[in-house]
């Protein structure tokens, strides 16, 4: 008897555990991807940032799942979000493209960051009603993501505006249904 409580034990901390799991999965390949982008394998951070993306869709379903959701897990995952979808992005973008730029491309790195880091903030002092307030950064960071792939084929002013754009999707006040 006591062999089979030391494993149900075990399962049910695994069990709670398994979404901070997945949420810490999403930080790492987030600081991967920096890394790979500050080393100038941008090729690579795009790859680290969509799975990243992928195990913060996965977090938060799990969560529900196993009916482990918990303040922390909402916390972690805010923080995991502003490495992988908030400096990640900005920084692949910054190194692929608006780092020409000067200034102004440092400007737009930085605002998209701080506004990403404002959208987070307001996620996790409101309401979970259906409905998420602003564009979330994981769409913002997934959208700026897949925009490198465009750097050789669109004027690179575009990417100023992209950029700015984002940024302002994330602290507007418009209203997105959770899906």
């Amino acid at each position: 008897m006591f062999f089979h409580e030391v494993v149900e034990s075990t399962v049910k901390k695994i069990k709670s555990q398994t979404a901070n799991m997945l949420t810490m999965a999403n930080l790492s390949l987030g600081g991967f991807a920096i890394i790979a982008g500050i080393n100038g394998n941008l090729n690579l951070s795009l790859m680290l940032i969509f799975i990243a993306a992928l195990a913060d869709r996965f977090d938060g379903m799990v969560a529900r799942k196993f009916n482990i959701e918990s303040e922390l897990g909402k916390q972690l995952d805010s923080m995991s979000d502003i490495i992988s979808f908030g400096v990640a992005p900005a920084l692949l973008i910054y190194q692929g493209i608006l780092s020409e730029f000067g200034a102004p491309g440092a400007f737009f790195t930085v605002f998209y960051i701080g506004c990403g880091a404002f959208r987070l903030a307001r996620f996790n002092i409101t309401e979970n009603n259906g409905y998420f307030t602003g564009l979330p950064i994981t769409a913002a960071g997934v959208l700026a993501t897949l925009s490198f792939l465009a750097i050789p084929h669109v004027p690179p002013q575009i990417f100023l505006f992209m950029m700015l754009a984002l940024s302002l999707l994330m602290i507007s006040p418009f209203k997105l249904r959770k899906v």
